[in-house]
């Protein structure tokens, strides 16, 4: 690893500590943390389930190379994130500092990237794309889950950054094969 890539790992986990500590230690009103839990859950993937099966049902003409889309995009998201945490192995929020008021348990022990976020956004920019008219609420949605991960402590914010990135990067891509 190069001085300038040390320098700039060093430079983006220190913020990321500083952002867990406040996160960590702030006691959030009750309607945020059940907006997070609610959140953090729709990201387990039964959000989406019901998308698609929306999207199955009411997506006209489009509903097919849509739901292509997404699951291409979802699954290839899965694929990338656990390779990439198996590689990196960076401990997670909640490993590091307990967090003042959530409990929930991580689904494994390593933080970069966000999983959770990457399939959201993997999901979202395509349907968005496909259904204009659903974007406010599509990226309202990834948004939100992205931000749960991190008040709940399971991420930090450079792993839901890189998770926005990568998920809609992969949207974008499955929707350009699938148009």
């Amino acid at each position: 690893m190069t001085a300038l890539t040390h320098s700039m790992l060093e430079f983006i986990a220190v913020r990321d500590h500083r952002v867990m500590h406040r996160v960590n230690n702030w006691r959030a009103p009750h309607w945020i943390r059940v907006w997070a839990l609610c959140a953090t859950r729709g990201g387990d993937g039964w959000l989406w389930y019901i998308m698609l099966a929306a999207v199955m049902l009411f997506g006209g003409d489009l509903r097919w190379p849509a739901i292509a889309t997404c699951v291409t995009a979802a699954v290839a998201g899965i694929g990338l994130f656990v390779g990439l945490k198996r590689t990196a192995k960076r401990r997670r929020p909640c490993a590091i500092a307990a967090h003042c008021w959530a409990t929930l348990l991580p689904p494994d022990q390593f933080s970069f990237p966000s999983g959770h976020t990457i399939t959201a956004f993997a999901v979202a920019a395509p349907l968005s794309l496909f259904y204009p008219s659903l974007m406010v609420g599509l990226f309202f949605c990834a948004i939100s889950i992205g931000i749960s991960r991190i008040l709940l402590g399971m991420h930090f914010l450079s792993d839901v950054l890189a998770g926005c990135a990568v998920g809609s990067a992969l949207g974008y891509t499955c929707y350009l094969l699938y148009v």
